[in-house]
């Protein structure tokens, strides 16, 4: 699924409508340069999830839970590249996502970063900036059952606008 956004509003708009269908065990995995719209995504994520307030991107401390109608787990790996691609997949998989999936749903920023980690089911999503200065492209991939019925009921809910 293709789309386009024509500004952090409509980024963010669009995350909510995305965070109104996550379901426990959910993982959503963003892709995309240094100031593409990650954050700004996640953002409407959370409020989409029932949380209130902003989503700050956890760079530094790489995980951050919000509290919403089910927990919002927000992951960013930016800092995971480098030299030592063993040992960073090691810090990543130390993280227990696993066990962030058996509570609430998760948001991996930079998740290439760490590509091997999530061979799993997930919501991929690849941002990119469009032609005009706030313009956003999104390419949406359904990888496993539960990801393909997000996708679907997203479309059903106006989510490719």
């Amino acid at each position: 699924m293709r789309l386009t956004t024509q500004s952090p509003d409509g980024t963010q708009a669009f995350g909510q409508r995305l965070g109104a269908l996550l379901a426990v065990g959910d993982l959503v995995l963003l892709r995309g340069t240094m100031g593409a719209g990650k954050t700004t995504l996640t953002q409407g994520i959370a409020w989409g999830a029932g949380v209130t307030g902003y989503a700050h991107s956890p760079t530094f401390v790489l995980v951050n839970e919000y509290r919403g109608r089910l927990p919002l787990y927000h992951l960013d790996l930016y800092r995971f590249a480098g030299d030592d691609a063993v040992q960073s997949l090691g810090e990543v998989e130390d993280l227990a996502i696993d066990e962030m999936l058996e509570e609430g749903a998760c948001v991996v920023e930079w998740a290439e970063r760490a590509a091997p980690v999530f061979a799993g089911d997930h919501l991929e999503i690849a941002l990119a900036e469009g032609a005009a200065d706030d313009e956003r492209l999104l390419v949406l991939t359904a990888h496993g059952e539960r990801p393909v019925r997000l996708l679907s009921d997203l479309a059903n809910s106006g989510g490719t606008s």
